[in-house]
């Protein structure tokens, strides 16, 4: 991706949905922070992040995860693992393998693979 002027940030992009308050923000942006590599491809104004968990602290909690990337990419991930922070890293490195598909994707020229490799010319009789 070309250089990105204003560079998405976790602490930027995050918001708290049901289950988590303000106050586990911090926390949520510290854990995240990881993510800061990644999303710095992506502008800031055109990437959000959505965290949630249904039934917290329950034995059937379920954290959610959402990503909205500049381009109309949206990325989910889950977890149900039991402990939340468990679920919490859980959904963070999910999202980084996700992310890293869609720079991979979207970059062909960094990826041996997706680059178009020149047919031999066939000949005419």
């Amino acid at each position: 991706m070309s250089a990105v002027t204003d560079p998405a940030t976790v602490a930027e992009c995050l918001r708290v949905g049901a289950g988590f308050s303000q106050g586990d923000r911090n926390w949520l942006v510290e854990q995240f922070s990881t993510l800061d590599a990644r999303l710095a491809g992506f502008h800031a104004d055109a990437t959000e992040l959505e965290i949630m968990v249904k039934d917290r602290a329950a034995r059937g909690q379920k954290v959610t995860l959402e990503c909205w990337l500049s381009g109309g990419e949206k990325i989910v991930t889950t977890s149900s693992e039991e402990d939340l922070h468990a679920a919490v890293m859980d959904v963070r490195d999910d999202l980084r393998r996700r992310i890293d598909d869609v720079k991979t994707r979207n970059e062909p020229r960094h990826n041996r693979n997706l680059r178009e490799v020149p047919q031999p010319a066939v000949a005419e009789e």
